[in-house]
């Protein structure tokens, strides 16, 4: 029992470095765009959505090259695209008129290129033993990494075609504004330094902790490790939503979750004992169908946009999303 406070104790404690270091990644991602002159759209679809990944990312490489434990690097990746979604219904909450009917439909590019390649991820589960792999990978690992190059290539295409806003004015570093780029690129890789130490320590906890109670690796990667990963976006995500800014908060989201499907072809990259989706619970197939269906309740609203809540604090659509995620904790909690 004492080792089991102490892993509840460890894992309570790095994914609390994650969101304090994860946070302040976003800060200092966002303060070197501005600094550079980029693009806030871009930033937002793409590169903060990269950014605060980056705990996903680690913990998925640390569960699959040092763990060993595949089940956790998917339940962390699948669990962190729902969380993701759900996030969407916390920020429908706190704003008076529904949420998808105050930000861009361009954002519903992002949403069908995650639904994509939800779907090739999907198959890759169910047809890992008939499909033939390359090396030890899933031939499938490569068709994610092609399409995500696609998604980032339209995405930027699209998101660009759609502003109708001045382009940026070309920046002049001055030598206070070097000097100020320079603290952001150091505060912004000392803290994905510690956030890279935190990830990698959360999956040993994490094991040890669904072994002791008996919560089971998909059902504990999914909720419990996918949600502290993805408490970063979280953080990011309120923070937008305070200064107004909820295009970037909506295509953090859903970003996020494109990028998520490349960190898990890296994680089968890094699964050196065969194909990772050779190797992982179908269990997490219900995972990925449960969030192609939120994926596209959230493209309906971007595309229909809903004029009025009339489910108490919630819109019609993150109140689905809201139901679908409950729906699916309750599945892998009951086939732990």
């Amino acid at each position: 029992m004492e080792n089991l406070y102490l892993n509840i104790s460890g894992f309570i404690l790095c994914a609390a470095v994650i969101i304090f270091s994860g946070s302040k990644l976003s800060f200092y991602g966002d303060k070197i765009a501005e600094l550079t002159g980029m693009g806030k759209a871009w930033v937002g679809l793409i590169i903060m959505a990269s950014v605060t990944s980056l705990p996903e990312l680690i913990t998925g490489i640390s569960s699959v090259a040092i763990v060993k434990v595949p089940d956790l690097a998917a339940g962390d990746i699948f669990g962190s695209c729902v969380f993701n979604l759900l996030i969407l219904s916390v920020l429908d909450a706190r704003v008076k008129r529904p949420l998808l009917s105050e930000v861009k439909s361009s954002h519903i590019v992002a949403a069908i290129f995650g639904i994509i390649l939800l779907t090739v991820a999907g198959m890759a589960i169910y047809l890992s033993d008939q499909v033939p792999g390359i090396l030890w990978m899933s031939s499938f690992t490569f068709l994610i990494f092609a399409i995500y190059l696609i998604a980032v290539w339209g995405i930027y295409k699209y998101e660009h075609a759609s502003l109708v806003e001045s382009p940026p004015s070309t920046v002049v570093l001055t030598a206070s504004r070097s000097a100020e780029l320079r603290r952001a690129v150091g505060n912004y890789a000392l803290n994905a330094l510690v956030v890279i130490g935190a990830a990698v320590f959360l999956p040993f906890f994490g094991e040890n902790i669904a072994a002791r109670t008996g919560l089971g690796n998909s059902f504990f990667g999914t909720l419990f490790i996918a949600a502290a990963t993805s408490l970063p976006e979280l953080v990011v995500s309120l923070a937008a939503l305070r200064i107004g800014a909820l295009d970037m908060a909506v295509g953090n989201l859903l970003g996020s979750n494109v990028f998520n499907m490349f960190i898990l072809g890296v994680d089968d990259v890094f699964y050196r004992q065969g194909s990772i989706f050779r190797n992982i619970s179908s269990s997490h197939l219900i995972s990925v169908f449960i969030t192609i269906l939120m994926t596209t309740v959230v493209g309906l609203g971007l595309l229909f946009k809903p004029k009025k809540k009339h489910l108490w604090l919630l819109s019609l659509d993150t109140f689905i999303i809201l139901f679908l995620y409950l729906v699916l904790m309750i599945y892998l909690f009951a086939k732990k």
